[in-house]
């Protein structure tokens, strides 16, 4: 019970900062979405075994660096032609690993690349979801929250699915408790809750409601399953302890993380 306790009340915190955040203004997510990007990234130097201060405070330099970079410009702080200095960052982790006699290439290519993709330009690409000009009325804070709402909703009924009606496994190497009915389950719901929610919001067209419900909870499964798999290979249970009852910051962003690249891509060619 006391867990449970310590699971409900941090979960309601956890929630209520998200909120209030992304509601309060632009630059209060923003600010919000670089701690996550601070923090997950020491998480997935964690996960790689790297924990060289040298080579964390670089790792930490880069994602921050690079996010800090495409917010300013989602916030009409910088030009977009700013961005272009992003390419930069594609090629400093081979920098890193010429010059590094610790650590095997191959796990630094992989930590600083997940930092850069699974991190920094998710929470940037979140960050532009406030303008106009790109999404138009469904740009602001409700577009946000509504990419964790659904999100949240996947996991609360591919959890209860699972639990009524899973028998089969749905990635056994990974993560032996999901099942193919629990995710079928999510799946169904969220869309059925983003058709009810897209007939009253007249911002969001049901069919634009439909797609976005199922690329989020696709997606935002693998992303999931991608974060187990680091957590697997790593020996560990959770990413961090952050967050008492639920882990750590990649423990509780992975599916939005993972997913919000290719929303934002859906929405824009929308």
């Amino acid at each position: 019970m006391n867990e449970l306790l310590t699971r409900t009340i941090s979960g309601i915190v956890f929630l209520a900062v998200i909120v209030a955040c992304v509601l309060l203004s632009p630059w209060t997510c923003a600010a919000l979405l670089l701690v996550v990007v601070g923090i997950g990234t020491f998480e997935m130097c964690r996960l790689h075994g790297i924990m060289d201060a040298k080579y964390l405070i670089l790792s930490e330099l880069l994602s921050l660096i690079a996010y800090v970079l495409a917010a300013l410009a989602a916030l009409h702080f910088l030009s977009l032609r700013w961005l272009v200095l992003e390419l930069l960052f594609l090629m400093l982790p081979f920098l890193f690993a010429l010059f590094s006699t610790k650590y095997d290439h191959k796990v630094l290519f992989s930590c600083l690349y997940a930092s850069l993709a699974f991190l920094g330009l998710p929470c940037a690409l979140m960050v532009f979801m406030y303008r106009s000009d790109l999404f138009g009325l469904m740009a602001g804070a409700h577009l946000i929250l509504l990419v964790f709402g659904l999100l949240w909703v996947n996991d609360i009924f591919a959890y209860l699915t699972g639990r009524l009606l899973g028998k089969h496994k749905l990635f056994p190497r990974i993560s032996p408790g999901k099942t193919i009915e629990g995710s079928l389950g999510g799946l169904v719901f969220t869309v059925i809750a983003m058709v009810v929610f897209g007939h009253y919001a007249s911002w969001l067209p049901i069919s634009a409601a439909v797609g976005m419900a199922t690329i989020a909870v696709v997606f935002g499964t693998l992303g999931d399953l991608c974060e187990s798999m680091l957590k697997r290979q790593a020996g560990v249970k959770d990413s961090g302890k952050l967050i008492p009852g639920h882990g750590g910051i990649l423990d509780r962003f992975d599916s939005v993380l993972f997913s919000v690249p290719f929303i934002f891509v859906y929405l824009l060619l929308l």
